[in-house]
């Protein structure tokens, strides 16, 4: 007998003869019986809004150069227009949640495809770097919106056997949305002639770079019209036929839509709209299981991986390499992103979340730690900077690494978590604070970074050295295992 099969409502619903054998079936049995292609096909559809995530966040790596060139503007503004998206990005991530428990999963997805199509194109021809900045805001808001209705939206329609792996989607769809991104921009400057300023077609590569982003905001769109709405979202609203026609399409034939219905009635009937007074409680505040999801969240952003994907093209030039070379090692590094999320993917359900992210600090700490020293080597400034051949080599294996262990660890495991951490009451309201803290902590590394670098490249990699070093005993005394456990059982 599975584990749902014991919930009260479970029992209440005194299911037939036949009821009874579907759902006293083995969780294994009702796995094996699950229609995982077409699950696997709405969750592909939803983590596109992960896709364009990635495709927006670090598509500005290759454009910076050309845009310092164009607008004239040095490092300051450089990193305003670069974090305006962060911005945005922290208050798409706090409306999400409010959004969909009023208008749907599928609504809020249909609304951040629009906002990433209006973003690119405005961003294309924007007539000064502070217009540039605006359409970066909007761009981070939808961001943010995909940042968080994305999880939900797979953790509802996953059945609990997959949700770790199809969770995992949404961190895959980022990697590959910052690949295609690289790899758009290193063909789009080789097609300049090596310079995102030159011209393609009579406009500016970086131009293009920012635009092309509206074709698959629109392929978000159109997937958006194929999947069905959530089934949590169903009951919440009473159109409970449509709820178990979900549960049956999603969970397969062993489910008993009615039991499945019931039981997440029962939870539901406690529990209200979720208001931000909800999140309080405590000596801190807020809710420890809501500190903890801001924690994870900071601590993804403050080891420092979105200085990889937003300035490694300024980053490797820092240090004497050539903007193509630079962008070419922006797309190696994103091919190691994708490796790493794999790995994520093949493992999160089969040895848990916390041993993931515990490995996953042990590794960026050390990785840091090389390209600190790595870095303390660099000599001259602009285009005279340089690095020796040993360093140099050190610090490209370094970065690298580090992201290969970001991506099999805390890149995939934060995202698994914040969709199912939180309980049934608050889950939406305190994904979306932990995404929008998580933003604010993007953004605070991203605005900080090309200063710090100025200031000492090396010290700037050993202060994120020490924040792996502190996200080790965040994991073990603070995180919680969530794997195996339905949504309905988080308390």
């Amino acid at each position: 007998m599975g584990a749902d099969d014991l919930h009260p409502a479970s029992r209440a619903a005194r299911p037939s003869p036949r009821e009874h054998t579907l759902t006293s079936s083995t969780p294994a049995q009702r796995a094996a019986e699950t229609p995982l292609a077409h699950v696997v096909f709405i969750a592909a559809s939803a983590a596109m809004g992960g896709f364009l995530f990635g495709y927006d966040s670090a598509v500005i790596n290759g454009a910076v150069t050309g845009i310092q060139k164009h607008f004239a503007v040095g490092s300051a503004e450089t990193a305003a227009t670069v974090a305006a998206a962060l911005l945005g990005s922290a208050v798409g991530a706090t409306v999400a949640g409010w959004l969909a428990d009023r208008l749907g999963r599928i609504r809020v997805m249909q609304l951040a495809a629009v906002l990433f199509a209006v973003s690119g194109v405005g961003s294309m021809f924007p007539p000064d770097i502070g217009v540039l900045a605006t359409w970066r805001v909007v761009g981070g808001i939808a961001i943010g919106i995909a940042s968080v209705i994305t999880p939900a939206y797979i953790a509802e329609v996953a059945p609990p056997a997959y949700r770790g792996r199809l969770g995992s989607f949404q961190q895959l769809a980022i990697v590959l949305g910052i690949a295609v991104s690289q790899l758009v921009n290193y063909a789009l400057n080789q097609a300049a002639g090596g310079d995102s300023s030159g011209l393609l077609k009579g406009i500016q590569a970086w131009r293009w770079m920012l635009g092309v982003e509206a074709v698959p905001a629109l392929v978000y769109l159109l997937m958006s019209l194929a999947i069905p709405e959530s089934p949590r979202y169903l009951i919440a609203s009473g159109q409970e036929a449509r709820a178990r026609a979900v549960l049956t399409e999603v969970e397969g034939p062993r489910t008993d839509p009615d039991a499945r219905v019931a039981e997440i009635r029962s939870v539901m009937a406690t529990e209200h709209r979720s208001r931000m007074r909800d999140l309080l409680g405590g000596r801190a505040g807020l809710l420890p299981i809501v500190w903890v999801g801001i924690g994870a969240s900071a601590f993804q952003q403050f080891v420092g991986i979105n200085v990889i994907f937003y300035y490694s093209s300024l980053l490797w030039q820092s240090v004497g390499i050539t903007e193509s070379a630079s962008l070419l090692i922006s797309l190696s590094t994103s091919i190691i992103n994708i490796v790493g999320t794999v790995i994520a993917m093949l493992l999160v359900d089969r040895i848990g979340r916390r041993p993931l992210a515990l490995a996953g600090s042990t590794g960026m700490a050390v990785a840091l730690a090389a390209a600190s020293w790595a870095f303390s080597y660099r000599t001259g400034t602009g285009s005279s900077a340089h690095i020796p051949n040993l360093q140099g080599t050190v610090a490209l294996v370094a970065a690298h690494f580090f992201v290969l262990c970001f991506a099999f660890s805390w890149g995939v495991v934060v995202w698994v978590l914040l969709g199912e951490m939180f309980p049934n009451r608050i889950r939406a309201l305190a994904l979306g604070v932990a995404a929008s803290a998580q933003w604010l902590a993007n953004w605070a590394v991203t605005v900080s970074f090309p200063s710090l670098s100025d200031w000492n490249l090396s010290a700037t990699y050993a202060i994120y050295a020490g924040f792996a070093l502190l996200s080790i005993p965040f994991v073990a005394f603070c995180i919680r295992e969530t794997r195996g456990r339905t949504l309905e059982s988080m308390g």
